[in-house]
């Protein structure tokens, strides 16, 4: 129960709340206090001391102070409006106001707000220059003449991303920030993730998106812009002029600046931000403090990614193959010859003989779509998407426990665990903003922290302890720990008495896991399984954190289930703050599962071959479904092969560079009868398809969401679809259509109210409870009630309860001596997925411009290596030609391949077929391959603008006690009081 007490605010009684700051607390009692340096996301700074007010008859800084019974608050006397007086104009004197003419005059500006509020006329501190020149890069830029040196670009980038670049320098004459050891921006640490400006009070950091093009009289070149403001000046003489003017500038603004919420399309985090527009032009993407999943935060293609919109290379027309060129059609053309071809071989060879694969960048209104368009009107079950790629294995683990395949919680219980164990999970690069959580929690909470992988990557870097197991042995070390977990009496006995069957079966399967035997087939000492196990044992609460180093395994499956019964056995269900959290890949990988492009499912996870519910979806569809499962990606290519699969239909996905074993699975293109592939570019797979139809991307349509956490989410349309692509979802309702579909939707709510009414765990699910930033995590009673904690007093299983699955270790793949460098892979910060999206943005690809193969200096030693070096991997099924870049996140002859290019680099020329043998996720991990040295001198594909090269400054927060030791800083509070000692003595 909160704590309420009695307080005196201005002369009257009122009720204040235990542990809440004096400025919360005047908010709430809507009495206005400027505040130019404090944040409610960032909290407390303490530089500006604007936010002066009296307590029991002393000047304190109400930001940092914490509101106690009895307080007596003084917020409107003189005295204090003459200490708030002299912080503002100190702020005035770092920033010089010609608000008119700055592109940050749009009602934001929280100094020229102030200015306006306080009724400030003039200022008694003139404004001078730092002397130090702008700092800008290809996507923000620094103005210290503008900086008032409040540290919430600081405190940011310290202790919300903690990438730890900047500072503020308090030692030099005229302070101002800084990046690294004062180096310039694109030879520091920044990996450009946006913090800075998106905190920003004023125009000091800005987007350079926004330069010249926000206000109408703000697009003048560098060496005119002084004498603009000068003008300004004498034209708006007086602060209440300057106010005037601007406002009226600035509600011009709002005419052709449009702002709209979305959902970001790259990663499964689902950060939400307002996108700025002016026509088709992208100004600026702006995170609001409300967006569910990342607030403020933003990763570098979330915040600048957005170039590939407006792309030239864009496909805005159908194309039909003729021979090997394909030339522009008309749509009604391209619709003809789908609806043509799909009947012809339907009708020759079946309906099984046609396949569909969704995509996890869609919404899920369009994965339902184009589920049911396989299912009602072809008539297959031949559906799948992405997932098969890199997450099945772990919803398998996860339905096998507990029953779901999702997120225990939500980043805000990963945030405020006591440990976390990431294992096969690049987070920081993968998952920028979940990790940022993981990152504060840790620096300031003092969360600890567990990595288990075979590349030293920042968090492993970062952790309290890493680990590095052999390569696809996680299964071995985890069940080791969970028999010594059980031998030592450090199970919670209560807990699976309770909510756990099948518990004597699953301690009997541990016998053979002994610390020894994982110390001989991991290379984990026994020490560091022990640690691990203690770690455990000792945390109230443990969230483990996987991805596709433990998925893309043979045994990916039995992996995950292993770290699902970790968690049941330590009772780390059921509660917040704990629990399984397999981290999904692609914005949209979890819906597209959850919406049913699945062989096997019907939206909800619910089973074809269950008659009962596949009587409700006839019903509701108005015809026949098959109750057969059917192919999954994997089994597909197989079929196309084997000849039983002669017609595909695939959308958003570039399956033709992503799947593995890619020479065998872009022969098996060449097979088909007939191929369309439905995309926003011209893609590697679209390279084989007999029509390809113009997708719009996110920014062009209207949908859902949901990302790692359950979480549903609304994007709104930022722009009218370019040329004559359209939503995935009207070209999926035209195909179905012209093959005698009866598809009637004018918007993708009413078919999210379909798939809801048709999907018990969707139930409550509709567009109105997902407005602007409101959201849902699965599963949503009818009511609306959601579920942020998965599992609260029961598992989706039998009796309620979950099940200790055992499972046995798969061993890698092995392979001949020859091949004898491990070839390890995965994503990159830059880039995303194979790159069709990000090396359209000039300034990504600036930082970025190619792949690289990660080569530790044993390795480059023996083979003469260094970067730049081009060399030529190998494997049985394929080979790629990549330049090197030597470093010591990888070890002995391990390599590091990124997944970004569909070039002569592209990591999949040498994966196999292999897969795990329980969902056909391709075993992308198990690769070996032998070394060739092509070139031994070339330039490094790696430029030194890369922020890899960059050296971060940690520290907490702006230390700004640095500031006030200065001898020119004295706190306003004890000016006024010196003055008015002065003036009555």
């Amino acid at each position: 129960m909160v704590n309420q007490f009695e307080v005196t605010l201005n002369g009257n009684k009122e009720n204040a709340e235990g542990s809440e700051t004096l400025l919360t607390f005047l908010n709430k009692m809507e009495v206005e206090v400027p505040s130019l340096c404090y944040h409610p996301s960032l909290g407390p700074i303490e530089t500006c001391d604007t936010c002066i007010v009296k307590v029991n008859g002393e000047y304190v800084r109400s930001c940092s102070t914490e509101i106690k019974p009895g307080d007596i608050v003084e917020t409107k006397s003189d005295d204090v409006h003459e200490a708030q007086i002299i912080a503002m104009d100190r702020v005035l004197g770092n920033h010089e106001l010609y608000c008119t003419v700055c592109d940050y005059n749009n009602g934001n500006c929280e100094i020229h707000n102030a200015v306006k509020e306080m009724k400030i006329s003039h200022q008694e501190t003139p404004h001078t220059s730092k002397e130090s020149p702008v700092q800008r890069n290809d996507f923000y830029r620094y103005d210290p003449d503008q900086c008032i040196l409040c540290g919430r670009c600081v405190e940011a980038c310290q202790d919300v991303q903690v990438t730890e670049t900047l500072s503020i320098d308090w030692d030099l004459k005229r302070p101002r920030v800084i990046w690294d050891k004062n180096s310039p921006i694109d030879e520091s640490s920044c990996v450009n993730c946006g913090h800075c400006s998106t905190v920003c009070p004023c125009n000091a950091m800005m987007e350079v998106g926004m330069e010249g093009e926000a206000g109408f009289l703000t697009g003048f070149r560098e060496e005119a812009m002084r004498p603009m403001i000068n003008i300004t000046k004498s034209v708006e003489t007086g602060y209440e002029s300057l106010m005037t003017i601007s406002d009226v500038e600035a509600t011009m603004r709002e005419e052709r600046i449009k702002k709209t919420k979305t959902v970001c399309t790259y990663c499964g985090v689902g950060c939400a931000f307002d996108v700025w527009t002016k026509g088709r032009q992208v100004l600026k993407v702006e995170p609001q403090a409300e967006a569910p999943a990342n607030g403020i935060s933003t990763c570098v293609k979330g915040k600048f990614g957005w170039d590939f919109v407006n792309s030239e290379e864009r496909i805005t027309r159908p194309l039909i193959r003729e021979g090997n060129e394909f030339r522009e059609a008309e749509w009604e053309e391209a619709l003809d010859l789908i609806e043509n071809k799909f009947n012809k071989i339907k009708k020759e060879k079946g309906s099984d003989s046609l396949a569909f694969i969704s995509s996890s960048k869609c919404t899920n209104e369009e994965s339902y779509l184009m589920q049911k368009l396989a299912r009602a009107v072809i008539g297959t079950n031949n559906v799948d998407n992405c997932s098969r790629y890199c997450q099945s294995p772990a919803t398998m683990g996860l339905w096998r426990t507990v029953g779901y395949g999702g997120d225990s919680g939500g980043i805000g219980d990963i945030a405020k665990s006591e440990l976390v164990i990431s294992i096969g999970s690049n987070t920081v690069e993968s998952h920028p903003v979940l990790a940022t959580r993981v990152k504060r929690a840790q620096k300031l909470n003092g969360q600890k922290v567990i990595v288990a992988d075979i590349r030293k990557h920042e968090l492993a870097d970062r952790a309290d302890l890493f680990v590095k197991p052999a390569p696809g042995s996680d299964l071995v070390w985890l069940s080791a720990v969970t028999k010594h977990i059980l031998d030592k009496g450090w199970h919670d006995d209560e807990f699976l008495q309770k909510h756990v069957n099948n518990v004597d079966e699953f301690i009997e399967s541990l016998e053979p896991y002994t610390l020894e035997y994982a110390e001989e087939v991991t290379h984990l000492s026994k020490e560091e399984l022990k640690w691990i196990a203690e770690s455990i044992h000792e945390a109230q609460t443990t969230c483990i954190l996987w991805a596709m180093g433990v998925t893309q395994h043979g045994g990916g499956s039995d992996t995950s289930t292993a770290i699902s019964n970790l968690l049941l056995v330590t009772g780390n269900y059921m509660k917040p703050a704990a629990g399984a959290y397999p981290l999904r890949g692609h914005n949209n990988v979890q819906g597209a599962s959850d919406f049913g492009s699945m062989p096997d499912r019907f939206p909800g996870y619910q089973f074809v071959t269950d008659d009962d519910v596949r009587k409700r979806f006839e019903a509701s569809w108005g015809t026949s479904l098959p109750a057969k499962p059917g192919l999954n990606n994997h089994e597909m290519v197989e079929a196309i092969h084997d000849g039983y699969l002669n017609a595909l239909y695939l959308k958003g996905e570039d399956m033709g560079i992503v799947d593995a074993n890619i020479n065998y699975v872009q022969s098996a293109f060449e097979k088909l009868d007939f191929f369309v592939v439905q995309d926003v570019f011209f893609s590697k797979t679209c390279q084989y398809a007999d029509v390809v139809l113009p997708a719009s991307p996110s920014f062009e349509k209207e949908g859902t969401f949901t990302n790692t956490e359950r979480r549903f989410q609304r994007l709104y349309q930022v722009f009218e679809p370019m040329g004559e692509s359209l939503p995935d979802w009207k070209i999926i309702m035209e195909i179905a259509n012209t093959l005698g579909a009866d598809w009637s939707y004018t918007h993708p709510s009413e078919i999210m109210d379909e798939a809801a009414s048709l999907t018990p765990i969707f139930a409550g699910v509709n567009y109105e409870r997902l407005e602007g930033y409101n959201s849902l995590q699965w599963p949503v009673a009818e009511d609306g009630t959601d579920s942020p904690l998965l599992f609260t007093e029961e598992f989706p299983l039998p009796d309620g309860k979950a099940k200790l699955h055992p499972v046995e270790w798969t061993k890698p793949l092995e392979f001949e001596e020859e091949y004898d460098i491990h070839v390890n892979n995965g994503r990159l910060l830059e880039h995303f997925h194979e790159g069709n999206l990000t090396y359209k943005s000039k300034a990504i690809s600036g930082k970025t411009p190619s792949v690289f193969l990660e080569v530790s200096q044993e390795l480059a030693d023996d083979r003469g290596i260094e970067d730049g070096t081009k060399v030529k991997l190998t494997s049985p099924y394929g080979s790629v030609k990549v330049s090197c870049v030597v470093t010591d996140r990888v070890f002995g002859k391990q390599v590091y391949l990124p997944m970004n290019t569909s070039g002569e680099g592209a990591i999949n020329y040498l994966t196999s077929s292999h897969s795990d043998k329980d969902t056909d996720t391709p075993a992308y991990k198990e690769i070996s391959a032998k070394m060739e040295v092509l070139e031994s001198k070339g330039e490094s594909p790696l430029p030194r603008n890369n922020h890899r090269y960059g050296s971060p400054q940690p520290q907490i927060g702006v230390k700004v006690e640095e500031k006030w030791a200065r001898k020119d800083y004295v706190f306003p509070g004890d000016l006024v009081k010196e003055r008015r000692a002065k003036k009555h003595g």
